[in-house]
């Protein structure tokens, strides 16, 4: 199999392009994911998470849609200890007490085996993914940052943000349609009759 060619100046213009907006919702996660650990804002935890999820789902489909990247370096610089996030995790799962642990299958195609999953740990260990290659883009290695963003896409983290945005849709939905059948009647009954 030949070598990859490397990129045109114009197909490096589009991938520089697509590193600043990869780099823009990776920061918005990873600030939507503390302001939620943070605990301040424990009304709109759900909702914040469900929408920092989905537009991070959007930012690793187009880097899963693009041919692979391949960086310039054969081995990847280092970029320097990864940043711990066992905090955040823990935070997370404060704030998501009760709430925390699921289950769904491993591999909805291959095998029907279920395993336990937490909320926090999947936002953790997407966090934990993404700034590591926030840190590459933000020295200078665009190809790295978006290699390493298309591979941990495909390997770990679009799955765990897949799997976290199923579960923050099951919560809201449950919070938001299990209602009590009389509780609704009542409710309309007043509402057709002031």
């Amino acid at each position: 199999m030949p070598d990859p060619q490397p990129p045109s100046d114009t197909e490096r213009g589009e991938l520089a392009v697509l590193a600043a907006e990869t780099a823009s919702g990776v920061r918005a996660y990873l600030e939507a994911s503390t302001t939620v650990a943070s605990g301040t804002t424990p009304d709109v935890a759900l909702p914040v998470v469900l929408l920092a999820l989905s537009q991070v789902q959007v930012v690793g489909a187009r880097l899963g849609a693009i041919v692979d990247v391949v960086p310039s370096e054969r081995f990847e610089p280092d970029a320097g200890p990864d940043p711990d996030v066992d905090p955040l995790r823990t935070a997370l799962a404060n704030v998501f007490d009760g709430l925390d642990e699921y289950v769904e299958a491993i591999d909805p195609v291959l095998s029907g085996a279920v395993v336990h999953g937490s909320l926090s740990g999947d936002l953790a260990a997407v966090a934990a993914d993404l700034a590591h290659g926030l840190r590459h883009f933000e020295a200078g290695r665009v190809d790295e940052a978006l290699w390493w963003w298309q591979f941990s896409y495909l390997s770990s983290w679009g799955a765990r943000a897949a799997s976290a945005l199923r579960v923050v849709l099951s919560i809201l939905a449950h919070l938001r349609l299990d209602v009590d059948s009389d509780l609704v009647a009542d409710a309309e009954f007043d509402a057709l009759h002031p």
